[in-house]
């Protein structure tokens, strides 16, 4: 009986070691996973983004950025400078000299600031221009000469490069934008920013006869959640009163107005936020004003990350209404808006009229809705690593997608547009004014951030 017992107990102890070693070994296989996931992202960072870009892109006779940067990492022909680039290749390298302890980074961002500062700045009417020729001359277009988004992403750039420099004259410059700002775009009555101004700060107001596709006039999502942005920004060096008003604004304005309850944003609106819609015309029409009507499932996905952000600056420790709202617009990407065959977020959806079910009516996909995507979904991971919706698993199929079909492993850096629906964007424009490095880098930092933080 005896050796029975014993017999028994020996098998069971085999059992529960070889239990306690297949334990060891996922979580050894698993942590050896993650570094190698970390290692990959450190690299296209910093390896495959930065040192592709720095110092190539700084204009040494005018100033500031180049603008063009061709497939295979040559300046390219056209070096209009629009203020929204100029600025988040500011934010880009004041993080860099943080992140890396570089001094040199620091220095190409100083490179720029002197560009806004002396170039971009209007001395008479205050505000920055929105365009101006490579050489710094003014570009005065309706509708683009002053507007709050481009100054948002002024503030953006100065707020970050002061963080990295205590240059106080960066900061001053950041103030004084958030000032400019305060008297000429925000609406004291119904809340929120006005986009688009004339050169002398006052609002340029929609005429009745404006076509029916301009956003003139409109108030907007995009200017709202990245003015939302630079605010949480700035609040992180400069804890104003009135700066923080504007901040919980904003964030309030976005989750409770701007976000539907389906979980995605309408894009423009009127003066007291009605949004502008088309969904009881034809899908013809609808077609024709996709640009100011229709689910954006990156900027859907990217502001999840931007309400948590100014959340946790503002303070709100427990902020459960914004972490769901959160969740509500990730959640609803997820579902919609992913390529389940491929991968891939598409540009855009559409709920028709007496349709539950969403439509995809642009299938193409953009860089920086992948790479937005990728760090929402690592931060719900974060708070919900239960969840049904599997956050991981949907970051491990996006990012397998984004290696596959964005990042180039022959010239590095990244094409505007998947090359699965996109081929042509392989030989296209790598670099111009709407693309450069913030959503890459950002995102990918953030990323590597939240990895070692709770892996």
């Amino acid at each position: 009986m005896k050796k029975t017992v014993v017999f028994y107990f020996l098998i069971f102890a085999t059992f529960l070691n070889c239990k306690q070693k297949t334990n060891l070994e996922k979580e050894e296989n698993l942590s050896i996973k993650e570094s190698a996931l970390i290692s990959k992202l450190e690299f296209e960072a910093k390896d495959n983004l930065l040192d592709k870009w720095y110092p190539l892109v700084l204009d040494s006779v005018d100033g500031g950025y180049f603008s063009d940067v061709t497939y295979d990492f040559k300046i390219g022909e056209h070096h209009t400078k629009m203020i929204v680039t100029q600025a988040r290749h500011i934010w880009v390298n004041s993080k860099a000299s943080l992140i890396y302890n570089d001094t040199l980074y620091r220095e190409y961002a100083k490179h720029g600031f002197e560009f806004l500062k002396n170039k971009m700045w209007d001395t008479k009417n205050g505000g920055f221009y929105n365009f101006v020729e490579k050489n710094g001359t003014p570009i005065l277009r309706r509708g683009q000469e002053k507007t709050a988004y481009g100054n948002a992403f002024a503030i953006y750039g100065l707020a970050a490069y002061y963080a990295a420099s205590q240059n106080e004259e960066a900061l001053e410059y950041a103030k004084k934008t958030f000032h400019w700002l305060e008297e000429h775009s925000h609406d004291n009555n119904l809340k929120g920013y006005f986009q688009t101004m004339n050169i002398d700060g006052s609002l340029l107001k929609r005429p009745e006869n404006e076509p029916s596709t301009s956003d003139i006039g409109y108030k907007d999502q995009n200017s709202s959640i990245h003015l939302l942005e630079a605010f949480s920004e700035l609040y992180k060096v400069w804890p104003d009163k009135l700066l923080k008003e504007r901040l919980e604004e904003l964030l309030l304005l976005i989750r409770d107005t701007i976000v539907t309850e389906k979980g995605y944003m309408n894009l423009f609106f009127l003066v007291d936020w009605t949004p502008v819609s088309f969904k009881n015309t034809s899908k013809e029409n609808i077609q024709k004003h996709y640009y100011l009507n229709h689910v954006s499932f990156g900027h859907d996905i990217e502001i999840a990350y931007l309400l948590l952000e100014a959340s946790h600056v503002l303070g709100r420790k427990i902020d459960t209404i914004t972490l769901q709202k959160a969740k509500l617009l990730v959640d609803h990407t997820v579902k919609n808006g992913i390529d389940k065959k491929v991968g891939g977020l598409y540009d855009g959806g559409y709920y028709y009229q007496n349709e539950d079910t969403i439509s995809i009516i642009n299938d193409k996909k953009n860089w920086w809705a992948q790479t937005e995507a990728l760090n929402s979904l690592l931060i719900m991971n974060h708070y919900f690593p239960n969840d049904e919706m599997n956050y991981k698993a949907e970051f491990d199929k996006l990012w397998e997608y984004t290696k596959t079909y964005f990042i180039d492993d022959e010239f590095g850096g990244w094409y505007e547009w998947g090359i699965d629906k996109t081929p042509e964007s392989k030989t296209a424009l790598k670099g111009h004014v709407w693309k450069s490095t913030y959503h890459n880098f950002r995102a990918l930092i953030n990323c590597i951030d939240t990895l070692k933080k709770f892996n």
